[in-house]
């Protein structure tokens, strides 16, 4: 059984939105010829989907955003995925008719979530393990790299999922250097990292 998790792919982190990745578009044909390829038994996507005034937007503490906050023990970041706004849609170029799930994460005021399973308490879970059986084949692409692919890599690991591979080419970084350590990272836990075209063959 073969899994694609598709994560965060929303138009406040692509080229325009408040939170932006660069090349965070660019990845989107790769994403659909993969999810469009009818190898997958199940396709599952996920949201940040943030209420107003959330613990990790910089304007609840009035400072400036990428700043540490103490109260919040987390890096602050520009209001982003505001539920139900333009930004907080999945990207339109995505092809969504492979997509059998959404997992809106980050609905708790008071609590970030970079994970698609957990969220930063690691306890509180958002219901995608309860989708995917540890015994597939997890494949994770989106966006960011080294933020909430990385997370959700780190705790489906973690969880228990021993097949995961991370596609380099379908998911883009924050930071080029610290996706390339996020990189390195998940192949020293056994991850599989590589190319698309490995699996597809073309």
């Amino acid at each position: 059984m073969k899994t694609l998790l598709i994560v965060d792919v929303q138009n406040d982190f692509c080229p325009g939105g408040s939170l932006a990745v660069r090349d965070g578009d660019k990845i989107i044909p790769t994403i659909n010829r993969l999810s469009t390829s009818g190898i997958y038994d199940l396709v599952i996507a996920t949201q940040d989907w943030h209420p107003a005034k959330h613990i990790s937007f910089a304007s609840r503490y009035g400072i400036e955003a990428f700043t540490f906050n103490e109260e919040a023990n987390q890096l602050t970041w520009p209001d982003h995925c505001i539920q139900g706004s333009t930004g907080a849609a999945l990207r339109p170029s995505l092809d969504q008719r492979p997509i059998q799930y959404i997992i809106r994460k980050g609905l708790n005021i008071d609590m970030d979530s970079y994970s698609a399973f957990l969220e930063n308490d690691k306890k509180t879970s958002t219901g995608l393990e309860r989708l995917v059986p540890k015994d597939v084949e997890l494949h994770v692409v989106g966006i960011a790299t080294d933020v909430c692919v990385w997370n959700t890599v780190d705790d489906a690991y973690n969880l228990g999922y021993k097949n995961i591979t991370v596609f380099s080419d379908a998911v883009a970084a924050v930071n080029s250097d610290a996706g390339m350590h996020t990189m390195h990272d998940m192949t020293a836990m056994g991850i599989t990292v590589c190319q698309s075209k490995e699996f597809l063959g073309s």
